[in-house]
């Protein structure tokens, strides 16, 4: 019998038992759901993580990956007007993909990105076109006659960075990040690294069951009361321990409170023990640049996985600034600098550790912006382009429909904001099908309107795990 066979009769076993649970029997089926999915993938097939790269604010996709045939660069550059991109600057970061745009058509990189071509050339960098939230396949036609469901409050920063880390408004848990880690939680040693936070609040990785993980970019920070310097005293240390780790109190919140305290300490010691017997990468990470101290400390925890049992994880980095309403033209090539250094030196570090093809990192952004100009900036819009970096994405070439150049297209809803053609759906369940989850799985829990979508569109975005060295 096989592994998945036994882990599908133990299952069945266990929801049969749990039938007779009650009003307990939906919480305790969903466990033991979730555990039985995690044992059937995740022993068996390596190790695998997946990073999100969320650019808050808003990134100006429009300036990120621009138009550069001359048939095309110029509608770019009418609806532009001053924030056009000097077409002589996109020379050397020109794309050449594997599979042609249909029309002739070229897109160059910003130049800021050039640090970022070489995995595109290498063919481990994809680009995403278009690329949002979505309910349902929309025309923009069934978008001006509102006679479609549509993601709520469109154009919000809050609601629409919770519309692509859960598919809800803001305030909604969880996030489809954090679902993975509920499914895959029970096949890690140390299952409190599950899902790991380097960024603040962050919706996408809190699941149903799993508790991200939050972690200062520079290392598990020490907790000074319990090391033994407690007023200089090794025995008053012992005892503050002692007391905040105590159990037995008659007070639930007493009890729980002494609990998390006690999961805290294990897990900061464990995870310091885990990180000093790493061996020290010699890939250089910019250290003035804030998303890449953050990836460093990803590929950190990524190089410690076996020393902490881990088979899954799922990390979330950000970098704040992308809201450019205004002074564009000055800030926006400085971030996209930052993201092509930090998203470089990280993809070096998975190949320094031998872990490139077991690692996929993804951008993500609250929403696009406008491609007309408001006079030193761009406005909030919808669709977006973003990247997919890793040993086993097959990249050199675009995913999706890439929008019309100019203004008045047939993806744009008013002011050059692109009506996505990708839903964020799309790209979950291709990622969660890599991280080995199954197609049911990923309808339930992952990627709810994915079926709505055609399933071509990413089917080859990933190798299949067995082809992915995991």
């Amino acid at each position: 019998m096989s592994r998945i066979d036994a882990s599908r009769r133990a299952f069945l076993r266990r929801a049969s038992a749990l039938s007779m649970m009650g009003s307990a029997a939906p919480w305790a089926f969903n466990l033991a759901a979730m555990a039985d999915a995690a044992a059937a993938t995740s022993t068996s097939d390596g190790y695998k993580a997946l990073v999100c790269v969320f650019l808050q604010g808003g990134n100006d996709h429009a300036n990120t990956l621009i138009p550069f045939d001359s048939a095309s660069y110029a509608p770019y550059a009418t609806a532009r007007g001053s924030l056009a991109l000097p077409q002589s600057s996109l020379l050397a970061t020109a794309l050449q993909p594997t599979v042609a745009l249909p029309g002739a058509r070229q897109m160059a990189l910003a130049p800021a990105l050039a640090p970022i071509k070489p995995y595109f050339d290498a063919g481990k960098l994809a680009v995403l076109l278009n690329i949002g939230p979505l309910v349902q396949p929309t025309t923009l036609a069934g978008f001006k006659a509102q006679n479609v469901p549509l993601p709520p409050k469109l154009f919000s920063h809050n609601d629409q960075q919770s519309a692509w880390q859960s598919y809800h408004q803001e305030g909604a848990q969880p996030g489809w990040g954090g679902r993975l880690g509920d499914l895959f939680a029970s096949g890690n040693g140390q299952a409190a690294f599950t899902c790991i936070n380097l960024a603040g609040n962050a919706v996408y990785v809190s699941g149903d069951q799993v508790v991200p993980y939050m972690l200062n970019p520079y290392g598990p920070a020490p907790l000074q009361p319990i090391d033994g310097t407690m007023y200089g005293s090794a025995a008053c240390s012992a005892l503050f321990k002692r007391v905040v780790t105590q159990t037995s109190s008659t007070h639930v919140m007493a009890r729980a409170h002494a609990q998390v305290m006690s999961r805290a300490i294990d897990a900061q010691a464990s995870l310091s023990a885990a990180l000093a017997g790493t061996d020290a990468m010699t890939t250089a990470f910019a250290s003035d640049n804030g998303l890449a101290v953050q990836l460093k400390m990803v590929a950190r925890m990524i190089a410690a996985h076996s020393q902490l049992g881990l088979k899954r994880q799922v990390f979330f980095v950000t970098l704040g600034g992308f809201d450019t309403h205004d002074n564009l033209m000055s800030r926006h090539p400085v971030l996209l600098g930052q993201v092509a250094c930090a998203l470089k030196s990280f993809g070096d570090a998975t190949n320094e550790l031998g872990l490139a093809d077991q690692v996929t990192t993804f951008t993500a952004s609250d929403f696009g912006r406008t491609l007309s100009s408001n006079g030193d900036g761009s406005d909030h819009g919808w669709g977006s382009h973003h990247f997919v970096l890793g040993g086993a994405v097959r990249g050199g070439r675009f995913y999706g429909d890439l929008p019309d150049p100019g203004l008045q297209g047939a993806q744009d809803i008013g002011q050059g904001r692109l009506l996505p053609s990708m839903a964020v759906d799309q790209l979950a369940a291709a990622l969660a099908g890599w991280m080995g989850v199954s197609s049911t799985d990923q309808q339930a829990l992952i990627a709810p309107h994915a079926s709505a979508f055609d399933p071509a569109v990413l089917a080859d975005l990933l190798a299949t795990p067995s082809a992915a060295g995991g």
